[in-house]
């Protein structure tokens, strides 16, 4: 009986040191993968910030790059006919776009789906028009009529998509 009594003065101490210096010891662990987690974090964020608004600044200034009032200005030659104009705005919709493919991968979906249906739209609106209007038409001609259906939409999807990128940027940054 005495040596139990003896062991268990030993033992239990010694497990009571145990116990607090293995909760100690975890609890000090614990604290320090949160301290690293918030560090990388921290790190991660100074790192992709700059990239998102980067991607953010790209896809509105592909937007106002697809805005017909620009399109045509940049597009337009004073000699093309209706035929030829149709073609080089189908061809500089679609490389702006093409160029700028990557950007969706730090945008949300909704602002991404907003970007490519500007897009989408717009190349239906320039089919559509181009088809209206003779192939050897003066390229004006195409411009204008263009130019007339954007304006008498009441939601331009160009505007649209821009306003959703701002609104998105505006609670990233927030």
């Amino acid at each position: 009986m005495e040596t139990l009594r003896i062991i268990l003065l030993i033992v239990i101490p010694s497990a009571l040191v145990f116990a607090t210096a293995y909760f100690s010891i975890k609890q000090f662990f614990t604290n320090e993968q949160k301290k690293r987690e918030s560090e990388l974090f921290s790190n991660n964020q100074k790192i992709t910030i700059p990239i998102k608004l980067q991607a953010y600044e790209r896809l509105i200034l592909l937007l106002e790059r697809l805005n017909p009032q620009s399109l045509l200005v940049r597009i337009q030659n004073a000699n093309a006919t209706a035929g030829q104009l149709h073609n080089d705005l189908l061809i500089a919709v679609r490389a702006e776009f093409e160029h700028n493919l990557s950007q969706q991968i730090y945008v949300s979906q909704p602002s991404w789906l907003a970007v490519k249906r500007a897009k989408e739209v717009l190349i239906k609106i320039i089919n559509e028009e181009a088809s209206k209007i003779a192939v050897n038409a003066p390229a004006s001609a195409l411009s204008e009529a263009i130019l007339m259906r954007i304006v008498a939409l009441t939601d331009n999807p160009i505007q649209v998509a821009i306003d959703t990128l701002k609104v998105e940027v505006t609670r990233f940054l927030s």
